[in-house]
């Protein structure tokens, strides 16, 4: 071994032995100089439940400019709390901590009474500073600890799309429960973390947890333009006030990629106040996890199978009686009257069942369910949400007349308000089949980007009946309804009003008195940049959709086409 070999391994040994003292003294400290120190705070530790410490990924809302907001992100601080075995002094406690916290006085001498109890929490979300001051007071079972949450910067705002997190009592994970949290659990979710502080730890770097993930984690940048939802959730709540609904719900969306700009339904929750909530039931987001039978906006796919399949033509003619019998049961138009010879574009603008079911009953059974299916009407959207219900269509699995006939005009067969969406899109967007969903991408943590492929379908229609459904709809608009006060100079508008009776399933049959309103419109009509789809249940007041949805759908209409600063098409 020659001198420089000697050198560096006399140096190693110097090193060795001076961490190894180091060490040592930090030990020593701990078990002995100041073992009552950390031994009540080791009895504080297992004695009080573990603060769940958790890393999950961020949620992001995208605006039309491509800035990025944050819609749900993990927020961090400190647990302020007290061992009422260990609080000698619990009125000096309490004038202590006043000067860091508000916490109310008889709450606290009311906990720190619980001299069985060696955990009570006090104040929660404390930034580092006061937790730093509470800490220096050194008040002998006064401790803080690390905690951290899930927080939904913009309250409210799209929360049934969001959901919410859980966490599991048993393993102290936290995993999503509803909307994008849990279908995106595995990207968004990490490594649980835990309480991992100890005393090697806090000799060391004074911090007690590293936050894990693994390598499938990202972030989820999602489709929804915050702006946009704003106005929506703005505009439901003032129709919810006025015609007062037990359900309203709307969904803005590109009917060419599927990109859902806007959704969100009424009752809603704060998925930052969760103890508010009074019903679970609210959790449930109606627009994809309940099914309705939509009525009449089902009447434009009844038109374009029968055109499509050359059971009829736009300038075709039917008799109008008003009424019809099919096996041995009478359906009728909403007001049981007869229009004699008619064309095809009054069945859309007076929305006559009788023309329904007349032009899908000479499309034929097997054609009609044919083209149903193509629409996707017996199917789910595939839409990226959980919990997603499946349609009730079996009246179209082996149907008589009757069953055809009432179909064509949205009442039989029921389907969420997302899938019926989707089945209005392919009247928008040249006859295909789209994906609705909600992120577009995720942010990987490794940096890369990773853009989400959404199956696309069709075309199902042929061009020129698309073509005819969009002039016949932008006819209803312009002449019909609302006695043509919709119509914009500048810009086509393609849309249908619904209004069905509600299934009553204690009686059976239907309420009298009880309507699900619905409506749906494209816009600019011939080159369409959104479908917007609006419903409501039983409102009040009011019979039909065009008295109650028109408005909305108009003051949306507008808003989105200033918004993106559409050219006008006419």
């Amino acid at each position: 071994m020659n001198s420089k070999q000697r050198f560096r391994t006399r140096l190693v040994g110097i090193v060795v032995l001076i961490f190894a003292g180091v060490l040592a003294s930090s030990l020593y400290s701990t078990s002995v100089l100041n073992s009552d120190r950390y031994s009540s705070r080791a009895k504080a530790q297992y004695t009080k439940p573990a603060v769940s410490l958790f890393a999950r990924g961020n949620i992001y809302f995208q605006s039309k400019d491509g800035t990025q907001s944050a819609a749900a992100s993990v927020g961090s601080g400190y647990l302020l709390y007290i061992n009422p075995t260990l609080l000698s002094d619990p009125k000096g406690a309490y004038e202590a901590l006043s000067n860091y916290v508000h916490v109310d006085k008889n709450v606290f001498m009311a906990k720190a009474k619980k001299t069985n109890d060696a955990y009570e929490e006090i104040a929660n979300r404390l930034d580092e500073k006061i937790a730093m001051g509470i800490q220096g007071l050194g008040i002998k079972g006064v401790s803080v600890t690390q905690e951290t949450w899930r927080e939904y910067p913009g309250g409210s705002l799209a929360a049934h799309e969001l959901g919410i997190i859980g966490q599991s009592t048993a393993t102290t994970s936290v995993t999503g429960r509803y909307g994008l949290e849990r279908f995106y659990d595995k990207t968004l979710g990490r490594e649980a973390a835990g309480n991992s502080g100890n005393m090697f730890a806090e000799l060391f770097s004074g911090i007690g947890y590293v936050l894990g993930g693994s390598g499938e984690s990202g972030n989820l940048v999602t489709t929804i333009e915050p702006t946009v939802e704003a106005y929506l959730e703005k505009i439901l709540s003032q129709a919810q006030t006025t015609w007062e609904p037990d359900e309203i719900g709307g969904i803005i969306m590109d009917p060419h990629t599927g990109e859902i700009y806007a959704m969100s339904s009424r009752p809603t929750f704060d998925p930052n106040d969760l103890r508010s909530i009074k019903s679970a039931a609210v959790l449930a987001n109606s627009l994809v996890e309940h099914v309705y039978e939509m009525g009449s906006i089902m009447k434009p796919l009844s038109m374009a199978a029968a055109l499509d399949s050359g059971a009829v033509r736009v300038a075709s003619t039917y008799d109008d009686l008003g009424c019809m019998t099919l096996n041995e049961k009478k359906i009728c138009n909403f007001d049981q009257k007869a229009r004699g010879v008619i064309p095809m574009q009054e069945i859309l603008s007076q929305s006559l069942n009788m023309g329904a079911a007349t032009i899908a009953l000479k499309t034929g059974a097997d054609d009609f369910v044919r083209y149903f299916n193509s629409f996707g009407i017996g199917t789910k959207s595939g839409i990226d949400l959980p919990n997603e219900s499946m349609p009730l269509s079996a009246n179209l699995k082996n149907p008589e007349d009757i069953d055809i006939a009432t179909a064509s005009y949205g009442q039989g067969i029921a389907i969420s308000p997302i899938g019926m969406a989707r089945a209005l899109s392919v009247l928008a967007n040249g006859g295909y089949i789209i994906t609705p969903h909600l992120v577009r991408h995720i942010e990987r943590v490794d940096g890369t980007i990773m853009k989400l492929e959404w199956k696309k379908a069709g075309p199902v229609l042929k061009p020129q009946t698309v073509q005819d459904v969009k002039t016949m709809l932008v006819k209803v608009v312009d002449t019909a309804l609302a006695q043509g006060k919709l119509k914009k100079d500048r810009y086509s508008i393609a849309a249908k009003t619904g209004t069905a009776a509600i299934a009553d399933h204690v009686n059976g049959g239907y309420y009298n008195d009880r309507w699900l309103h619905s409506f749906f419109g494209f816009f600019p009509a011939y080159d369409p940049k959104f479908i917007v789809f609006l419903y409501q249940i039983h409102p009040k007041g009011a019979k039909y959709a065009s008295e109650t949805l028109v408005k909305p759908f108009d003051d949306l209409a507008t808003f989105l086409l200033n918004y993106y600063s559409i050219p006008p098409d006419r």
